[in-house]
């Protein structure tokens, strides 16, 4: 019902930027909070910022101060500018979405996953 759409991963050196985006498309009332995760093979998925629908923001300690997290309501979309990348934060990163919809007689919510986009940091 719901498909969520990331871009702007890719190689950099460290100390460099990159911007994320991912736009959210199908039968959406509304989205509530938006984020970013990111995972390494072997390991399990972390947070890395969120966002609610009011641009309330939560933040990795070990992101803090580096990246940032935006949304364009009106479009559907978040995005993830990640500055100072270093070689730890290469990792594969997951867009997630809190979408209520509704059916014509009730609300109801789920989440939604995108299908990842690769960042790697390396020289």
């Amino acid at each position: 019902q719901v498909q969520l759409v990331e871009s702007g991963g890719g190689l950099v050196q460290p100390g460099g930027s990159l911007r994320l985006s991912c736009a959210a498309s199908g039968s959406i009332f509304s989205i509530n909070a938006m984020g970013w995760y990111r995972q390494t093979p072997g390991k399990q998925r972390e947070l890395v910022a969120t966002i609610t629908s009011g641009g309330s923001t939560t933040y990795a300690d070990s992101v803090k101060g580096r990246f940032t997290i935006s949304r364009e309501n009106a479009k559907n979309t978040v995005y993830l500018q990640m500055n100072s990348l270093k070689p730890e934060d290469t990792a594969g990163y997951y867009c997630n979405a809190d979408v209520t919809h509704y059916s014509g007689a009730y609300y109801y919510t789920a989440v939604y996953w995108g299908q990842g986009t690769q960042v790697t940091v390396s020289s």
